[in-house]
């Protein structure tokens, strides 16, 4: 079945949010000296299930609690992407953690720890981690980084752990607009089948027709690329069985994200459809989809762009044939979230058939 990408999108990063928040709120007893011994009283977030607008230039730190920068080393060469790890301890639950680079946020995660690759244009920049929990404390920490090379993007995507999927987040609503709620796993680093003896597996089954299962990763976030290339390898052992296969990528920053959705919609429209961000539609394109042979491996690249305000679906390559598509709809305004990341969704028949998809060689290349 279709789905609304932005929509959902939304209730995702909120109940990921959320998780954090429902641990419990600590007071005043146990807090580090910093905190405890803080002369101003900090104002709480008013609701803690909004994701707010990030502040530019970022917050200033109020009396801030433990937070470091452990990767790259400040004054360092790098090459972009820039692996980026960083670690908050803050005494309440964390509210929000951005990265920003020369004051622009260009990263959100509702987590603690930050692993992501942050894209940056050659040069001397400033990147500087902001963290506020829930009881309003703000801690900061800031590097100086030369990037003095640029590497092709995100490879092999598949094998990374950080993985997140509907079922697992969404409680008492269903995912992916489906009709229920699918059962799916997920197992990396699978040898058979692949095509370099490192797959990712991803099955759906349940007892709900049309149910669905989205799977998307954050890779990091950056302003500084517009081109992405989403090339990867897939494996169906059941081909007739998908409703649908969907292929997304996402750039957030500044207010706007950029939504390239793909969907292979073998039993309605029989075509590939992409996603219109602004008014949250499918819209089929002249490029036909038919159920792919089963135990096949099929190629597939997207090649798209961000030009202004718009997304920008330029070619599809699918089982060794190129289409252009040169198709252009304006993005999403009013996002709150900064981020880069990649998504996959399967979607059950009217009989909910179980199958497994392997994904492999899953890279994001950006420039």
């Amino acid at each position: 079945m279709l789905r609304r990408v932005g929509a959902q999108y939304v209730a995702l990063r909120v109940v990921v949010a959320l998780t954090g928040l429902l641990l419990g709120f600590e007071g005043c007893e146990g807090l580090p000296r910093n905190v405890a011994n803080c002369a101003i009283t900090p104002t709480p977030p008013a609701d803690l299930t909004v994701v707010p607008p990030a502040p530019e230039p970022p917050a200033a730190a109020l009396c801030g609690f433990p937070l470091t920068i452990s990767s790259p080393a400040t004054g360092a060469g790098v090459n972009s992407p820039v692996p980026l790890v960083a670690t908050a301890t803050p005494p309440d639950p964390i509210y929000t953690v951005r990265v920003y680079v020369d004051g622009q946020a260009v990263l959100y995660t509702p987590n603690t720890n930050v692993n992501q690759l942050i894209w940056m244009a050659n040069g001397q920049h400033t990147v500087e981690v902001v963290a506020e929990d829930t009881a309003g404390y703000i801690a900061t920490a800031s590097i100086r980084v030369n990037v003095i090379g640029q590497d092709p993007g995100a490879l092999n995507i598949q094998n990374q752990n950080s993985w997140l999927n509907c079922s697992t987040l969404i409680v008492n609503s269903t995912c992916a607009a489906g009709l229920g709620n699918a059962t799916s796993t997920l197992t990396l680093h699978e040898s058979t089948p692949s095509l370099d003896e490192s797959a990712a597996r991803f099955t759906i089954a349940g007892p709900h027709p049309y149910s669905n299962e989205l799977y998307w990763i954050p890779l990091g976030g950056g302003n500084s690329v517009s081109h992405f290339t989403y090339d990867l390898w897939f494996y169906i052992d059941h081909g007739d069985a998908p409703q649908s296969l969907e292929f997304d990528v996402n750039q957030a920053f500044g207010g706007t994200r950029w939504t390239w959705g793909s969907q292979c919609d073998f039993n309605q429209t029989h075509h590939w459809n992409v996603w219109d961000p602004l008014n949250e539609v499918w819209v089929p394109i002249f490029v036909p989809c038919d159920h792919f042979p089963s135990n096949t491996w099929i190629h597939l690249v997207w090649t798209l762009e961000r030009v202004g305000n718009q997304v920008h679906y330029i070619t599809l390559t699918v089982a060794d044939q190129t289409y252009n598509v040169d198709t252009y709809f304006t993005a999403q305004p009013n996002w709150t979230q900064e981020e880069i990341d990649v998504a996959f969704q399967m979607d059950g028949n009217y009989k909910q058939e179980p199958y497994s998809v392997w994904l492999d060689e899953v890279n994001l290349l950006a420039n």
